[in-house]
């Protein structure tokens, strides 16, 4: 028999997957409506919100007495960041349209940082911070990104919407026995110099990877529907393949050579579409890793050191873009 452990980890991985691929998927549909100053301030501030408010959100699924009240609130800025997209291509008022647009971006990158650290907090819980689990469900988003990129269009969104019902209905159903019992186990604290001067380590360490990882993904040229695809698979498949990397090898050893391998081939990239793609695949791969240490210098706050670590995702993100 399957252990519940798996099967809510797969259901929030898959997860993962629609409710990153929704938001863009929205977004990209609002674009041919609206002019390119509007794109990018609303593609700006969603990403401000899906990854700067992760740290209260994080705060929020530590302190809540029911942890899927989080999940249920996620769903319904998403459903409403829909309504309201959808509502915006109905009216002929330009500014009713604008505000409509902009406020889709307030409802998805909200709803959005909800969810992610409610699957980051119960990955963490419900495996005993498994470093597979977390691995897995950190991974699917990058995909689910690659796919709304390419084939956005109102019935994807729609069946992505209705599928990440369906999944937190049946995450609901499968745990409500289970819910009392999480958090139940504990782990003598850190004291507080080391948990800050360790979580502003992983911090630096996942805005560095960030950055590098941007720069191999930009580096990669992308005319090619399959490239994008490609570069959104790769992407999953490292912070997978990191999870299983390190529980055979030790956390310690497979970070160092993860490292070392990135070095060498931002180093040797040069040209080579090969080496960018396997330095892409090479960098995620530590991302399981920077999250299981978090956790395990903050437990029972799994839910803030996963926001944490997603706020330093951002920086490094605009340093290798702008």
């Amino acid at each position: 028999m399957i252990n519940n452990g798996i099967i809510k980890t797969g259901l929030s991985a898959a997860m993962h997957f629609l409710v990153d691929g929704l938001c863009l998927c929205c977004l990209f549909l609002l674009d041919s409506f609206a002019g390119d100053n509007d794109f990018l301030t609303v593609f700006l501030y969603y990403n401000v919100l899906a990854f700067l408010t992760q740290p209260f959100s994080g705060l929020l699924a530590d302190a809540l007495p029911h942890p899927h009240w989080q999940l249920l609130a996620s769903v319904v800025l998403l459903l409403l960041g829909v309504v309201v997209a959808t509502f915006s291509l109905t009216t002929a008022a330009s500014t009713i349209s604008s505000f409509s647009y902009h406020l889709t971006g307030i409802l998805l990158g909200l709803g959005n940082s909800l969810f992610h650290t409610w699957g980051g907090k119960q990955t963490a819980v419900t495996t005993d911070n498994d470093i597979r689990a977390l691995g897995v469900f950190v991974s699917t988003g990058a995909f689910g990104i690659a796919v709304s990129l390419l084939f956005h269009s109102w019935s994807l969104l729609y069946t992505m919407l209705i599928a990440i019902g369906l999944l937190a209905l049946t995450y609901l159903y499968i745990d409500k026995g289970e819910v009392k019992t999480l958090n139940k186990k504990t782990r003598p604290p850190f004291p507080s110099i080391i948990v800050c001067v360790c979580l502003i380590a992983l911090m630096l360490a996942v805005m560095l990877r960030s950055y590098v990882g941007e720069r191999f993904s930009c580096a990669i040229p992308s005319e090619h529907a399959y490239i994008v695809l490609l570069i959104g698979f790769l992407a999953m498949a490292g912070k997978m393949a990191g999870g299983w990397i390190a529980r055979w090898f030790g956390v310690v050893r497979s970070l160092f050579v993860l490292v070392a391998l990135v070095a060498a081939l931002l180093l040797l990239k040069g040209n080579s579409q090969t080496m960018m793609l396997c330095g892409l695949f090479a960098v995620n791969c530590t991302m399981p890793i920077t999250l299981y240490l978090a956790n395990v210098v903050m437990p029972r706050r799994e839910g803030l050191a996963f926001g944490l670590l997603a706020a330093a995702l951002m920086p490094g993100y605009l340093m290798a873009v702008l």
